[in-house]
Formats: C-alpha cells, structure tokens, sequence
C-alpha cells in the first residue's frame, strides 16, 4: 500500500478551512513550497493510521498553508505533520501504457481491485509495477560520455521502445562506468554513471518528477534540448479541422462550448484517429459517466494505426467533477509531465484536457478559502498566467541524441450559458492558436462536428502554408481562404433571406447561397456513426476538397431559383453517398461518373 516509509514528525497542524490546513513548523526542517506533506489525523475513526497527503501553497515565516488532496474530516489542531522532502512529482518509467489514473497518478484500477468501490483515505500505491519484469536492451557501452535525457538503452512497452534515459536533473556530461542486459524490475539497477563531480550513481528504469516544474524548461536551461518550430499539421482525420482550422503538431488547440455541444464527442474521435504515437485523456473535473464511457470504450476499440487497442498507447489522468478539489487541479499537471516524457523519447504525443474550466474553477474555489484577491467573476488573479503556463508547456523539441519529439495540448472548456467571454475563455484563447468554437445552434441541428466556421479560426493556416503547398496543393491556402470567404457570404445571404425571402435576393446572391450550403453540408459535417465518414485520410480530403472547388467555381445557367436549388440538393445527395464510399472503391468510382454527369446537364 503506502510506499513512503514512516517520516519523522516535523509540523502540527494549527487550522483546518475545509481543504486547506495551515500548519506550523517546530523549528527542526524549514517548509518548502510546493513540497509535499502527510496529514496524520487524530481523530479519524479508521482502524489504521491514516496518512493524508497534502501539498504546501504558501508559507509565511515559520508557518504555511497547505491544500490536502482527500477530504480532511477528522484533521483537527494539533495533529502531527510529516514532511516529505519532496515536491509533488511523477513516476516516470515503463508501465505507464494502458493505465488509468487519478490525479495524483493513483492507478485507480488496483485501488479499486484492493478496496472496491470506495476508497478509503490515506492510501496511495505506486504508480508503476514493482513486480513487473522489463527487458532493457543497452545502446550504449561503458565509457560512453552523455547528457541528461539521452538513451542509456530501451525497453520493449506495448508496440513502442521505451527509452530508459540519463536522469534529467544531471547537469553536465555523465560517463557510463558500467552497464547491463536483462530482465529487471522497475527498482533494479541497470548501470552507473560517474557524475561531473567524480560521483557515482545507479540509474534504475524509473526516475521521478516534479509535476509543476517544466521538463522541457529544465532541459532547455542546461543546453540538452532545443525548441523547434512545428511545420507540419497534426492529422486528426477530420476534414473540417484539418483543412480549414489546422491544429499544428506540437501546437496548441481549445474547444469551447455550452453544454452538450458535444465537445467530449470531439475530442474522443480526435483522440482515436488522429495521426500521433501517444494519446493522454486528462479528465480535470469532466463528469464521472463520460469519463466512465471513455475507459470502457477505449480498451474495445481498434487502433486505426495498428490495428491493436487503443488502450496500447493511451494514459487517462482521471479526476472528475465528484473527486476531491485539489486532486482535481493537479491532474492537468500530472497529465502533462507525462507527455513530455515520451516526448522526451523522440515520440509524438497528444494531451487533451477535459475541462479546463472545471480545472479553473477547482483554482478558483482553493484562491477562495486562502483569502487571496480575487479577479474577474471570482477567479484567482493569476489565472491567465496559469492559463498559459500549461499551454506553453506544448511544443516540438530536439534533444542531444537528434531525436525531435512533439507535445501538442487541446483543451475543451465549458463557459456557463455558452458565454465567450467569460474569464476561462478569454484566457485561453489569448493563448491557443486554433479556436474551434462549437455552436449551440448547430449542435441542435444534428451537425457534427458542432464547429461554428464563422467563429472559428486558426493561426497556424499560413505557418503551415509550405507544408500544404507541398504535400497536397500550391494552390490550397487559397482555395481554404475563399471558402471560408464564401461560408461568411452565404450566411449573409441566409440572414437576407429570413428577412425579405428568396424573392429578395439576386440570383448571384442566391447561387453563393446554395454554393455555401453545400459546403457546409458535404465537408463541415461528417458521420461520427459511419465507418468511412468518421476518419477520412488526407490524400481522400485533397481529392474531396478539390472536386468541391472545381464544382462551386464552374459556371451555371439556371432558370430560376427553384432550378438552383433542385441541381444543389441532387449534388448534395449524390455527394453525401460518395462520402459514405469506400475510397477507390467501384461504388465511389460510380459516384464520382454521377456527379460529372450532373455537372454536365
């Protein structure tokens, strides 16, 4: 149960304000902030000494305040404080595949195989198997001169090489003095490396760290990584994202929306198909039956890239709006520690938050019971910093051993009554770079993705300009910008027809109108139930795309409007079948030869 071992009492406690405990030192260790503490409450009616696990926010003097990640019922004046020496960190090491954790990366599905249901306080288990048998391969031999984060040797996790790498905190040049092959377990040493300083130290296949403190940053500082600038799209196989608001990989992304416009539905299928090695589900304060759905779905669905499951190469950080405030805000951080180790590994990782906002209001509701000054709508004052501290942690980085590797972040976030402007929101798209705002009004239409295009936008549509003019059109930012341009137009239109009907409007306006609703109804949409229509590959959205600006772009001469919008329903029929057809297939062959010759009449 408990991996700690018994701390010497240090601290007592002095207040209790629900989650927060103030405590004080008796003089022997000095507080650190951020360090984490264990809570042993006196008057707790359990039969075993219970531990409470608490992390210090702010000290003053002699004296802090601390933010206790269980319920503190129980926890009274006096009671003895343990320090841990330690700021609240990760494991990091083979075995994080698969798993499904709390915030505090608890493995949820051992705790619940040895408690049930319900679990009591007190306990935590370590995050990676100790018994668990690993065979480390070296890449390296001794005498070997590396730095921090390069591969010492790899693993074999799931369908990936798991690298075990030099510590991160070393700085400096490490020597290789000795080093192994076998079967280990995450705790047994597999080689030593002499420090700067002449001394030696074992390197086992787990390390930790401390969740708040940036990976990358650290590495950064000691010359081991560098930042890149992303280039390439991340292919989420939804054409509506990929072609006209482009999320670049190794990027940052947001969802906004009112509620049960179907974000988490977006993010689920973003998470399935798109084009990335690691996938990792933060859900900071989703509510506890979508985030049920997603652990049993995800283990039962197939991996389009490999075929296995999808479970191989995800993690789910899983802290939902019933699990206790403070564990709640430090699931995104848990979350995000782990992607930068596998990318650290050279590999491509997505993190989607779900939902930001709850994360926000988990801060809000702690700043509150600290007494801190509070911001705009009661949120912390710090929270656009915040904000931005997380997002800013996404980016591709190359390392000493020339690996490049990508951390690309999508957070959701779920303002009240669907209102833009609120805190949360406005932080954060002052933040991201793409902004898929969902609609309401099309989320009641049935539309899928919800994705409002008037609303919309992306930063990254020009940054990624030579990559698309290369891999799929020279031509194709500009085609992207006139149908955006044309999507804007025949909204006007529509707003011109509900006021003085179609008899209102020129036949130009009226063709740019149905031209618009075509679009909207063959691309923006997809069928999240149809086995083609849910993940359309990019070479198909080219050929797509580009038959869409041929037939908007050829020349009509209806009668009438009744002529006009007769010819778009057939053409939209007609093309709704195509996309339901397997590509290359006879049946979308015969499709495409309908479509032309309708084109013809």
């Amino acid at each position: 149960m408990n991996e700690q071992a018994l701390l010497t009492t240090t601290a007592r406690v002095i207040a209790v304000q629900d989650d927060i405990v103030s405590i004080e030192s008796l003089g022997e260790t000095p507080l650190t902030k951020n360090e984490v503490v264990y809570i042993l409450p006196s008057r707790s009616e359990a039969k075993h000494q219970e531990r409470l696990k608490a992390e210090i926010l702010r000290i003053y003097g002699n004296r802090a305040d601390a933010q206790v990640y269980e319920s503190t019922i129980g926890v009274g004046v006096g009671d003895p404080v343990e320090q841990s020496g330690e700021l609240l960190s990760v494991e990091l090491g083979p075995g994080l595949l698969g798993q499904v954790y709390d915030g505090l990366q608890n493995p949820l599905d051992v705790l619940a195989t040895e408690f049930g249901f319900f679990l009591p306080r007190g306990v935590d288990f370590p995050a990676l198997d100790r018994n668990a048998k690993w065979a480390f391969t070296p890449c390296v031999q001794s005498g070997c001169k590396l730095l921090a984060g390069a591969a010492l040797g790899n693993v074999q996790e799931r369908r990936f090489k798991h690298k075990i790498m030099v510590p991160f905190d070393i700085k400096g040049e490490v020597e290789v003095t000795w080093i192994q092959q076998g079967n280990v377990t995450v705790d047994e040493p597999v080689a030593k490396i002499r420090l700067s300083n002449g001394k030696e130290q074992l390197v086992t296949l787990k390390q930790r760290w401390p969740v708040r403190n940036p990976l990358t940053q650290t590495m950064l500082r000691n010359n081991v990584n560098q930042r890149q600038y992303p280039n390439e799209p991340l292919v989420t196989h939804l054409r509506l994202i990929d072609t006209f608001f482009p999320i670049a990989l190794g990027g940052t992304g947001c969802i906004p929306g009112p509620f049960g416009a179907g974000k988490t539905v977006l993010q689920s299928l973003i998470a399935r198909n798109s084009e990335v090695d690691i996938v990792i589900v933060v859900a900071c304060g989703e509510r506890a039956g979508e985030v049920v759905e997603t652990i049993s779905e995800f283990p039962l669905m197939t991996d389009p890239r490999t075929g296995g499951s999808l479970m191989d190469r995800t993690i789910i950080i899983c802290n939902t709006s019933s699990m206790p405030v403070a564990a709640r805000e430090a699931s995104i951080y848990t979350g995000i520690t782990l992607g930068e180790y596998y990318r650290q590994m050279g590999l491509n990782v997505l993190l989607l938050a779900d939902s930001t906002s709850r994360w926000a209001q988990a801060m809000r509701e702690t700043s509150g019971r600290l007494e801190e000054i509070p911001g705009e709508e009661a949120f912390p004052a710090y929270l656009d910093s915040s904000i931005k501290s997380i997002y800013e942690r996404a980016g591709v980085v190359g390392n000493a051993d020339g690996r490049t590797g990508s951390l690309t972040m999508i957070g959701t976030v779920s303002p009240a009554g669907g209102n833009f402007e609120e805190p949360v929101t406005q932080s954060t798209l002052s933040t991201v770079k793409t902004f898929l705002g969902l609609s309401a009004d099309r989320a009641y239409k049935r539309f899928y993705p919800a994705v409002d295009p008037l609303l919309s936008w992306s930063r990254y549509l020009e940054q990624l300009n030579p990559w698309y003019q290369k891999e799929l059109a020279p031509e194709w930012t500009g085609h992207v910008q006139d149908i955006l341009q044309l999507l804007a137009h025949g909204n006007s239109v529509h707003e011109m027809i509900q006021v003085a009907g179609e008899e209102g409007v020129t036949m130009e306006d009226f063709i740019a109108y149905q031209h618009a609703l075509f679009v909207d109804m063959v691309y923006l949409q997809q069928d999240a139930f149809d086995d083609v229509d849910v993940s359309v590959p990019l070479a198909r959205q080219k050929e797509t795309f580009m038959l869409i600006v041929k037939l908007i772009s050829a020349d009509y001469s209806f009668t009438d409007q009744n002529h006009a919008r007769d010819y778009f329903t057939r053409l939209t029929g007609l093309f709704k079948n195509l996309n339901y057809a397997v590509w290359q297939s006879n049946d979308y062959k015969q499709l495409l030869d309908k479509i032309a010759d309708l084109k013809a009449m």
